[in-house]
């Protein structure tokens, strides 16, 4: 779902591994004055050194899929950094930049620090020695005050020699949403279910008051059927445990496995109940995914409930107030003991050229302070936990930064760790020809599981 990350970002301690700073990524570092020696000095990090001035005049490039509007944002962002220590972040921005910074990398020529807004992609240069383990220079106890545990296990990959890790995480978007048109929702006397229980009751009630509960379509081009596989992800986290979704997303938990088929019939109570979805089941696979919730804000509502990330306010029409117009509850739990998972994307950035001014740049990159700004302006959801709740222009925004900061677990967009042929591939064809009608849930899921071979 690379293709939809770009929408919704417009819209993973470890053991020290040396191998990856004698890496070819490592043999072209950027301009610098500074010397080469990349041991900690004792008197204190590389980021306080950097506030110290020692730096300054060094040049550090960057490399990412941040282009247009939100290459501004991020360059907004960094500026107060770059005033202060005088290291110049050099970013360059690219579209194509999952084909690009693979090119760079295995030629020899890889940036300082590169943004990767799909970790599967990095796992692979971590595999192979690649890039730096950034617990070898960062404050394990710092990190552990600023991130949710899971962020960190996210970050933690396989090296070539034990796990490493294989970068920090700077932005974050979510998922586990239900937005609803709030004046309507609460005119009608509804409430806001806190359990799958409640939910399916909701969707009942909606049902007899002569509406119908959801909007939901999964057509995107080329792209059809991705929305589909966000609520699978989001329906396993909450009836498996962690460990097996992680396997999952590995293959080594099969789609024809019954805790996958199980996953997909609670999605199914959902989606192939006619009373419930606005156009009949058989318009999922027609209606596109923006369009989608646009019937709840129509005079009056046609649907009640929409289950997307937070980039799909986007798509809503532009008069709309959120907080007011709009607004979101939280996916609920459908086994307790699994508590309350959170399904997120993100960018995690990592370090190719292990310099003093770069270690800097990539803890200051730990900090909320480090997209301040684009919080402010909105959009975006701080995986940190020092990132100041008033920074964020509105209430929806702020609960987002809350539910993040006190899930459970979080886990990633599966589709997007899973290989291209199988997480672009047939996990959203198998979804899409099982909800058109095409093949009955256990074909879909021998077709998904196909992909893998």
């Amino acid at each position: 779902m690379i293709l939809t990350l770009s929408l919704i970002l417009s819209a993973c301690g470890s053991k020290n591994n040396n191998e990856s700073a004698s890496s070819p990524a490592s043999s072209k570092p950027a301009e610098s004055k500074s010397n080469t020696d990349t041991d900690n000095n004792a008197g204190g990090t590389a980021l306080d050194e950097a506030y110290a001035g020692k730096y300054k005049g060094t040049k550090v490039s960057m490399f990412g899929p941040f282009a247009d509007a939100d290459q501004v944002k991020f360059e907004e962002a960094i500026k107060a950094f770059e005033d202060k220590t005088g290291i110049d972040i050099q970013y360059e921005g690219s579209k194509e930049f999952e084909a690009t910074i693979s090119i760079r990398i295995e030629g020899g020529n890889a940036p300082d620090i590169a943004d990767f807004p799909q970790p599967g992609l990095l796992a692979n240069f971590a595999k192979t020695g690649k890039v730096i383990d950034v617990s070898t220079f960062m404050d394990a106890n710092k990190l552990n005050a600023n991130y949710n545990k899971s962020w960190l296990d996210m970050a933690t990959m396989p090296g070539p020699s034990g796990d490493v890790m294989a970068g920090i995480w700077a932005r974050s978007s979510v998922k586990s949403l239900v937005w609803y048109p709030k004046k309507e929702f609460e005119a009608a006397g509804y409430q806001i279910p806190n359990t799958w229980d409640e939910l399916l009751a909701l969707s009942d009630q909606i049902a007899k008051d002569g509406d119908t509960a959801w909007a939901i379509g999964i057509e995107s081009g080329a792209a059809t059927g991705w929305a589909a596989t966000d609520w699978i992800e989001d329906i396993m986290l909450r009836t498996t445990t962690p460990e097996n979704y992680d396997k999952w997303v590995k293959g080594e938990l099969p789609f024809t496995d019954p805790i996958v088929k199980n996953a997909a019939e609670k999605m199914s109570e959902i989606w192939l109940n006619k009373d419930y979805v606005y156009g009949g089941t058989k318009s999922i696979v027609t209606t596109s995914f923006g369009d989608a919730p646009k019937v709840m804000f129509e005079n009056p509502a046609k649907a009640f409930l929409h289950r997307q990330a937070s980039f799909i306010t986007s798509f809503f029409p532009q008069d709309l107030k959120s907080g007011e117009d709009y607004d979101w509850f939280y996916f609920p739990p459908i086994d307790p003991q699994y508590g309350n998972p959170v399904l997120v994307a993100g960018d995690i950035y990592a370090m190719f050229n292990d310099r003093p001014e770069v270690r800097a740049v990539m803890e200051f990159f730990t900090t909320g302070e480090s997209i301040k700004t684009w919080i402010q302006s909105g959009g975006v959801i701080a995986p940190m936990n020092d990132a100041d709740s008033s920074w964020y222009t509105s209430d929806v925004e702020r609960r987002m930064a809350e539910l993040v900061k006190n899930a459970t677990t979080l886990r990633f967009d599966g589709s997007d760790l899973m290989p291209g042929a199988v997480g672009a591939g047939t996990f959203w064809k198998g979804m899409t020809d099982y909800v058109s009608g095409t093949v009955d849930l256990d074909k879909a899921l021998s077709e998904i599981q196909a992909g893998w071979k």
